[in-house]
């Protein structure tokens, strides 16, 4: 008998059937994966609704209400009934001498004090968190001891600071400048004298900030694989050079946000220029912020409307200013 001759329709091989299910069964249909990105996208959002709740409830709500106030002459604790002003409480602001002119001094006060707190307070915490980001014995003491300070409430660092900088020969500062000086210092008014009275603000508010933003960038270093300082060690990089070419790399991302933090921080300064101001003999012209000058517009003149309008252009101001710093220091895989 001659053997049969094989066909079109004869039976594919055992190995090459076994081989389509499998090619075939490695890729996903699309329905799966879009399945996938909407379970996703629904546990996203869930797990986002506190958040943007709390943000609506406390942040939202009341900047709509402030927005609304604006455009009403409304005055604390008055028998008369709240009237329509339209934009009249704005053009006032930047056209009224008695407020566009310490509104703009509280506006230029601020952007002082972040042009020098935010470089200043980032890079002594960074130089901080290298040196703390070590293997030593008792290391969580020191940790500790830097970030003592930002668990004081900032009512409690302004008391301590103007004990600190207090005007007499008792103002701990003037003690010790007069006995290195052998008596011959005197008393100086840090808080008093208007080229120092800001100096003094910063100084105490980087030293109570600071360990916040340490421990932050401190998170940071130690999600640097030891591997890379270790090759470059095998390349004979100087300290320096790991720390250009390794630290600050593999901390952008970390260090854009402390930064963007520490302005939005910056600019809300409030706590310690009140109390200073009210009881500590700080000069006001110098340090008055745009938060300040609300706060005593609402509450010492009454006049609930301009406060909020100062509110609303401020935070329009402080949200273009944060839009631009983050366009200009946003990360290499960003859009």
């Amino acid at each position: 008998m001659e053997p049969a001759h094989s066909t079109g329709s004869d039976p594919v091989p055992d190995s090459d059937r076994g081989q389509a299910p499998s090619a075939a069964s490695a890729k996903p249909s699309r329905p799966a994966r879009t399945g996938r990105k909407n379970r996703d996208w629904l546990h996203g959002l869930l797990m986002s609704l506190p958040s943007v709740g709390g943000l609506i409830a406390f942040v939202g709500i009341p900047f709509g209400y402030a927005v609304v106030l604006s455009f009403y002459n409304v005055r604390l604790g008055s028998p008369l009934e709240p009237t329509f002003f339209g934009v009249e409480q704005y053009r006032r602001l930047f056209t009224d001498p008695d407020l566009s002119g310490p509104f703009l001094r509280a506006l230029l006060n601020n952007l002082t004090f972040a042009l020098v707190v935010v470089p200043l307070q980032t890079g002594l915490a960074l130089a901080l968190a290298v040196l703390l980001n070590r293997k030593l014995k008792a290391i969580g003491v020191f940790r500790s001891f830097f970030f003592m300070p930002v668990v004081f409430p900032m009512a409690l660092v302004a008391v301590i600071w103007r004990l600190i900088l207090a005007r007499s020969e008792q103002g701990m500062l003037n003690s010790l400048l007069d006995a290195l000086s052998f008596g011959n210092w005197g008393a100086f008014d840090w808080l008093g004298d208007g080229a120092t009275a800001m100096a003094s603000i910063i100084v105490l508010s980087v030293w109570q900030g600071v360990g916040f933003q340490m421990v932050i960038l401190l998170a940071g270093l130690q999600q640097i694989p030891t591997e890379l300082y270790e090759a470059a060690q095998l390349d004979r990089a100087s300290r320096w050079q790991q720390f250009r070419h390794v630290t600050l790399p593999g901390i952008r991302g970390t260090l854009v946000f402390v930064a963007l933090l520490t302005s939005v921080l910056s600019f809300r300064v409030f706590d310690q220029v009140y109390v200073l101001i009210r009881g500590g003999g700080l000069d006001e012209d110098a340090t008055r912020t745009v938060m300040y000058q609300a706060v005593t517009t609402a509450f010492d003149q009454n006049n609930i409307g301009q406060a909020s309008a100062i509110t609303v252009v401020f935070f329009l101001i402080v949200v273009v200013l944060t839009l631009v710093q983050r366009r200009v220091v946003r990360t290499d895989n960003e859009d």
